[in-house]
């Protein structure tokens, strides 16, 4: 395809983009901070684990509520205007924080009302920011694009939270104080993006109810994403063996908290680096089957992480499941991207969002309730063993997406059936 000969060097030169990327890089670390900083700070108010359990929970609550109409308004509204807006309503959340914290309350209530503001704004700023990237450089750069954010990405999953746990010795209004920077930087670094972007189709004539339903109904009718956002969901619905790391860390390769950081890390380790080589090398062609050997590959990481009793051996089992989700991670991307139409985009990427929220949060659950029935060794070997079968059971379910070669062809399809 003709962005195989675009490299990574000429998409960041592209001011808007790397506008765009700098948003993305601020917004993640400060969210990554600000975990950190919430749930040690909240913890230690109420010595309750089941308060972290809430944190998630007070955030999820409203991204799967309003991730769809999210979609709708990305849209139906200028995607810039709506992302600078969820930025500054995080940067607010941050504020909210600050304040609490001087004021020396020892009531989580107001720490989780202002978690659920925050949850709000995150699910309005994915759906845009999803669906701005493709109309901010173009379906031929989009695959590299894609790569670079997701590097961007891991980078702040990678700092972040040593940022954010260094930055609370200082105390945790500080904490909170540069996140409201970050976020502020971010929303600064969107408004600063002047391209002119085309126009989208109008929607207005439909019904409320069919405009938020919309992305359901396209996402159900083209086989090619339903593959693959449904592959990712089960993948790492089964495979989500970082839910039990501190057991792991703890009981089984007995390393103490730096090896815990360790381990924590290796798996965006492993995907900042395969993104940095998708943003040099393109993949265009067997895009289908490389997407699903990746998943293979994330099962079997996770089968040898479970049996391992070396730190070195766990770390690079993670580092390679980490390398190996990248690689499902930027061709689903780029497949849904390229397969929807613009005036879809928003909605498509909001139900991609809702995909990926329940299998990080209910992969965790699977996880605890796995390993407390059958033990922690069997219950990540147990969840290897059923992404190789989610793999083998959805390469026959879906043979278009197993078919697909070169990223941009599912550009050129209207509708594709299996």
């Amino acid at each position: 395809m003709s962005g195989a000969l675009i490299s990574a060097d000429s998409v960041l030169r592209d001011s808007p983009f790397r506008k765009l990327l700098l948003s993305r890089l601020f917004a993640a670390t400060a969210v990554q901070v600000q975990s950190v900083v919430v749930g040690w700070q909240l913890y230690s108010m109420t010595h309750s684990a089941l308060t972290l359990g809430w944190v998630g929970l007070a955030q999820f609550l409203p991204m799967a509520t309003l991730v769809l109409p999210a979609g709708d308004a990305a849209d139906r509204l200028p995607r810039r205007l709506l992302l600078i807006a969820s930025s500054v309503v995080m940067m607010l959340a941050a504020l909210l924080f600050f304040v609490l914290t001087l004021s020396g309350t020892r009531s989580p209530v107001g720490f989780f009302g202002v978690l659920v503001m925050f949850g709000v704004a995150r699910a309005f700023a994915g759906p845009s920011f999803t669906a701005l990237l493709p109309q901010l450089v173009g379906e031929d750069r989009l695959p590299k694009a894609i790569a670079m954010n997701s590097s961007a990405f891991q980078i702040a999953v990678i700092g972040g939270p040593a940022l954010g746990g260094a930055i609370y010795l200082a105390g945790p209004a500080v904490a909170y104080g540069l996140c409201a920077l970050l976020f502020g930087g971010a929303a600064a670094s969107v408004f600063r993006i002047r391209r002119a972007l085309p126009t989208r189709a109008d929607t207005t004539e439909q019904s409320a109810i069919q405009r938020f339903t919309a992305g359901i109904v396209y996402v159900r009718t083209r086989p090619i994403i339903l593959g693959a956002i449904s592959l990712d969901l089960f993948a790492v619905l089964l495979g989500g063996a970082t839910a039990l790391l501190p057991v792991y860390a703890h009981s089984i390769l007995h390393t103490g908290p730096a090896g815990l950081g360790a381990l924590r890390s290796a798996v965006a380790i492993g995907a900042f680096t395969m993104g940095i080589y998708l943003g040099r090398v393109s993949l265009n062609r067997r895009a289908g089957p490389v997407m699903f050997m990746a998943v293979a590959i994330f099962g079997l990481g996770t089968i040898v992480f479970g049996l391992s009793t070396s730190v070195l051996l766990s770390f690079a089992a993670l580092a390679t499941m980490g390398a190996a989700d990248m690689i499902s991670v930027f061709v689903r991307s780029t497949l849904i991207q390229l397969a929807t139409p613009d005036a879809m985009r928003g909605r498509v990427n909001a139900v991609n969002m809702l995909f990926i929220g329940a299998s990080n949060e209910l992969g965790e659950f699977e996880s605890g309730v796995t390993a407390a029935l059958f033990g922690t060794v069997p219950a990540v070997v147990i969840g290897g063993l059923g992404t190789l079968a989610v793999v083998g059971a959805w390469m026959w379910i879906f043979p278009s997406l197993r078919r697909v070669d070169r990223l941009d062809d599912v550009s050129r399809k209207p509708v594709d059936a299996d």
